[in-house]
């Protein structure tokens, strides 16, 4: 049998000193339950990851991405993520949060932890491992 790995395009959205997250709905089933990681998703069939993680971040929380610049690809047996890198344009409140348990925008301090506190939640819940990645290595570039 040939598995093809599932892709997907996320966005580093980012203001000048912190980074836009959304915590994932705290469903059984879905990747990264509960943590906190990148707005993004799935490609369609056909979609370029480009359009993907635009239409993604209009779906997710209302915004269109003013420019997008590709960052790295992070391919592995299961998934391949497509990332790109944007500025944040407009203040949080101006976004409209379309899935996803609670969206904030974390600190340095916070992603080097892996934990950020939620007021949705009522409690502090953890970054999903491969984001805080993403994220240190863009940090780190």
């Amino acid at each position: 049998m040939n598995h093809q790995p599932v892709e997907v395009a996320i966005a580093i959205l980012y203001t000048s000193d912190r980074f836009l997250m959304q915590l994932r709905d705290n469903i059984p089933g879905i990747v990264y339950p509960g943590c906190w990681g990148l707005f993004g998703g799935h490609l369609e069939a056909g979609e370029l990851p480009e359009t993907a993680v635009k239409r993604e971040l209009i779906e997710e929380i209302n915004y269109t991405l003013p420019s997008l610049i590709p960052f790295r690809r992070y391919p592995n047996p299961e998934v391949i993520r497509h990332v790109y890198q944007a500025p944040l344009t407009v203040e949080l409140n101006q976004l409209v949060l379309g899935e996803g348990w609670d969206m904030g925008l974390l600190t340095l301090e916070e992603i080097r932890q892996g934990e950020c506190y939620s007021d949705k939640a009522g409690q502090v819940r953890p970054l999903g491992s491969i984001h805080q990645k993403i994220l240190l290595d863009f940090i780190n570039s």
